[in-house]
């Protein structure tokens, strides 16, 4: 029989005490572990691995699984940046929130039944509608999407729990969408009117990201690119390729989308003009 730590490094580090009792392992085990140290008693009938993820062992004390950004972050869904320090908490449609010390839980509620642990992908995602941005949903949605962590039927779902404002937003996301800051910049110049074409493929350049306008190439570049002088090279050899085709490239990193992007839309309208967009 798997030893209650076994167990609970099985179920990803959290569950009730019923369930760990449907695989032999009885109240005394627990106990005995828990005095042990092996494992943590969280609230009445629910257990941990002691170095598990605090904010999940808060939102198993408030009552529910750990949601929002920090659930869509463990599941490695592309987040924008933020200080939010909160433990959302979803509670299903009808869960009872338990009080604990210092509590500062944002409790969520919809259709379901919350256990412990991580919400799901879908879930986590209704409920980042109602507290993020709206271009910040955005492109969790499409990293959530691109990385196949939701199916067909997670999507239908989403788009019936989400308001009709919303509709607009999962009409435009698409699945190919290779990072967070391709989402942000197509998200941000669609509402500045401007359409691109994604992931197209031009011949003695290869796929690019986005092409504006026919002629102007928009590429974004995540933290972890341009690490190397070979890929600085490859960049380079691309854009004079795409310049001897009648193309105009403009590049931006991660810093340029996230936190200056005025000066992003200073550089891509004058190019738009230029190369007749």
């Amino acid at each position: 029989m798997l030893t209650p730590e076994e167990l609970l490094a099985h179920f990803g580090g959290i569950a009730r005490g019923t369930r760990l009792q449907q695989y032999g392992c009885t109240r005394d085990h627990l106990s005995s572990a828990v005095r042990d140290g092996q494992i943590r008693r969280v609230r009445p009938g629910v257990f941990a691995l002691p170095r598990l993820d605090e904010k999940v062992v808060t939102a198993a004390a408030h009552g529910g699984e750990l949601t929002c950004a920090d659930a869509l972050r463990a599941r490695r869904v592309w987040i924008l940046p933020d200080a939010d320090d909160e433990v959302h908490v979803w509670l299903g449609r009808a869960g009872r929130r338990h009080p604990h010390s210092g509590c500062v839980c944002i409790s969520h509620r919809s259709a379901g039944t919350a256990q412990v642990g991580y919400a799901s992908v879908a879930t986590a995602l209704i409920h980042a509608y109602r507290c993020l941005t709206e271009e910040a949903f955005f492109a969790a949605y499409e990293s959530a999407w691109n990385r196949r962590l939701i199916t067909a039927s997670d999507r239908r779902r989403i788009r019936a729990e989400l308001p009709k404002k919303a509709t607009w937003m999962l009409n435009l996301a698409r699945s190919d969408s290779q990072s967070g800051l391709e989402s942000l910049l197509r998200f941000r110049l669609h509402l500045l009117g401007i359409s691109l074409d994604c992931q197209v493929d031009i011949d003695g350049v290869g796929r690019v990201d986005f092409v504006a306008g026919g002629r102007l190439i928009i590429e974004v570049d995540g933290r972890e690119n341009h690490a190397s002088a070979e890929r600085r090279h490859n960049d380079l050899v691309r854009d004079a390729a795409a310049s001897a085709s009648g193309y105009e490239t403009l590049r931006f990193d991660y810093a340029q989308v996230v936190y200056n992007w005025d000066a992003v839309v200073r550089a891509i309208l004058p190019a738009l003009s230029r190369t007749g967009g």
